[in-house]
C-alpha cells in the first residue's frame, strides 16, 4: 500500500502535511543505522520499502471513516429489544508510547433503540480505531463514541482483552499479562445485571 499521494492529516486542531514515501523510506533507513546495521546489505536493501508497506496496512485507519460505515441503518427488527453482541472481534494495533502492537480481541454489544447496523460493520468500527496509534484506553473509548453517536441506542458494552509487546518485549518482560479496559453507558451503566450479563456472555 502506498503511502503517497500524500494527505494531511489533523493533529491537535493544525493540519500536519503527510510526509512522501522517500522520506519514509529515509527514515526507516536512519533508523536500521542507528541500531548499528548496515542498509545497504542484501538483507536490509528492501527493508525500508517493506516496512513502509506494512505500515501503509497498519495504519490505514487514518484514512478510513467509522461514521461511513455506520450510516447504512435498519429499522425494522420485528420487535427484538435485547442486547447484539460481537464477541472475539480481533484487534491489532500499536500503542503510541513505542510504536509496540498490542493484540487481543474485542466484545461489543449494544441495545438497539430505533436503529440497527449490519454486524460487521461493527467489526469493521473496531478495525478501523485498531489501525491508528493510541492506548488502550482511547480504542475503547473511540468505539464506544462511535456507536453511541451514530446508533443513538439505548445502550453501548465494549471490552478489549490485549497484550502490549511493549511489556512483554521490552521494560518488565512479563509475556503472560494481558489488559483489559471497559466502558458502558445508558442501560449497560445503569443496571448491573445487564452489564453482569455482558460480562458473562462475551467470555462465555
Amino acid at each position: 500500500m502506498s503511502l503517497t499521494p500524500a494527505k494531511p492529516v489533523l493533529v491537535s486542531d493544525e493540519t500536519l502535511q503527510r510526509p512522501s514515501r522517500e522520506q519514509a523510506l529515509d527514515a526507516v533507513r536512519t533508523l536500521i543505522a542507528w541500531a548499528g546495521d548496515n542498509p545497504d546489505r542484501p538483507g536490509l536493501i528492501d527493508t525500508p520499502k517493506r516496512v513502509v508497506d506494512a505500515y501503509g496496512e497498519w495504519f490505514d485507519g487514518y484514512e478510513a471513516d467509522a461514521a461511513k460505515e455506520l450510516s447504512r441503518t435498519f429499522e425494522d427488527v420485528t420487535g427484538y429489544d435485547d442486547m447484539v453482541i460481537l464477541r472475539e472481534i480481533e484487534v491489532e494495533s500499536h500503542c503510541e508510547h513505542h510504536l509496540a502492537p498490542f493484540l487481543g480481541k474485542a466484545y461489543v454489544a449494544y441495545l438497539p433503540g430505533e436503529k440497527v447496523v449490519g454486524i460487521s460493520k461493527l467489526a469493521r468500527v473496531v478495525e478501523i480505531f485498531a489501525r491508528r496509534l493510541q492506548n488502550q484506553e482511547t480504542l475503547t473509548n473511540d468505539i464506544i463514541e462511535a456507536i453511541e453517536s451514530h446508533l443513538q441506542p439505548r445502550g453501548v458494552a465494549v471490552m478489549i482483552d490485549a497484550a502490549h509487546q511493549c511489556m512483554t518485549t521490552r521494560g518488565v518482560h512479563h509475556r503472560h499479562v494481558s489488559t483489559v479496559t471497559t466502558r458502558f453507558t445508558g442501560a449497560f451503566k445503569n443496571d448491573p445485571a445487564l452489564t453482569e450479563r455482558f460480562l458473562k456472555l462475551a467470555k462465555a
